[in-house]
């Protein structure tokens, strides 16, 4: 089972606060049958720093027992817009062409036709876009035709789990299950910051999963 959103490099966003924590967060992972991680830091202010989190990942990577990890980021449009589109090639999922791509939570539906502008730009250079947590975006909240045009798009659609406890915003439950009842996503994936995150994940599996993880 793939973990395709985590942030579990230590000290460079708002996830793993050092190495033990990471390596604590590994053997959560492993718990619910997780084989693989992608790391997911935030390419966000105040959080991004580029080379910074290339070497917490060689750390991690170092320090991992040879479980499986990958390196890539979990890109804010706003952020992704002040980079510049030649960043692009920087932020995709290290030797794949996976790029987890974050909107706005507070996003008008009007606003939704930019990210679409850069949903295409994407794909005409190749790159298979992953929306995060769709559940989040108020405009999906109230509107999930939203959410089918993504997907109509040919955007893959990943679940935070931790909407099975209302989520990070405290009201993404109903959103969440609205998606799945609809078939619109494509895998749930931990979101993790700590450990215990991860007991999120083995709820939402159990509980909406099905086949569904990573």
């Amino acid at each position: 089972m793939r973990d395709i959103h985590s942030h579990i490099l230590p000290g460079v966003d708002d996830g793993a606060r050092d190495l033990d924590e990471s390596l604590a967060m590994i053997a959560a992972a492993k718990a619910v049958g997780v084989t693989e991680i992608v790391c997911t830091p935030h390419c966000r202010d105040p959080y991004f720093d580029y080379d910074a989190m290339w070497k917490a990942y060689d750390l991690l990577v170092a320090h991992a027992d040879g479980f499986p990890l990958q390196m890539g980021f979990e890109v804010n449009h706003a952020k992704l817009m002040d980079l510049g589109m030649q960043w692009v090639d920087y932020l995709h999922f290290d030797g794949s062409n996976e790029f987890l791509l974050e909107l706005s939570s507070r996003a008008t539906e009007v606003e939704f036709a930019d990210y679409e502008r850069t949903i295409f730009e994407l794909q005409g250079r190749g790159y298979e876009v992953i929306i995060a947590h769709p559940e989040r975006y108020r405009a999906v909240q109230k509107n999930v035709e939203l959410a089918e045009r993504l997907a109509r798009m040919g955007c893959k659609l990943q679940a935070s789990a931790d909407y099975i406890d209302g989520g990070r915003l405290g009201r993404e439950k109903k959103p969440a299950r609205r998606l799945f009842e609809q078939g619109l996503y494509d895998c749930i994936a931990s979101d993790a910051h700590y450990p215990a995150h991860y007991d999120s994940l083995r709820r939402a599996l159990e509980e909406d999963g099905g086949d569904l993880a990573g």
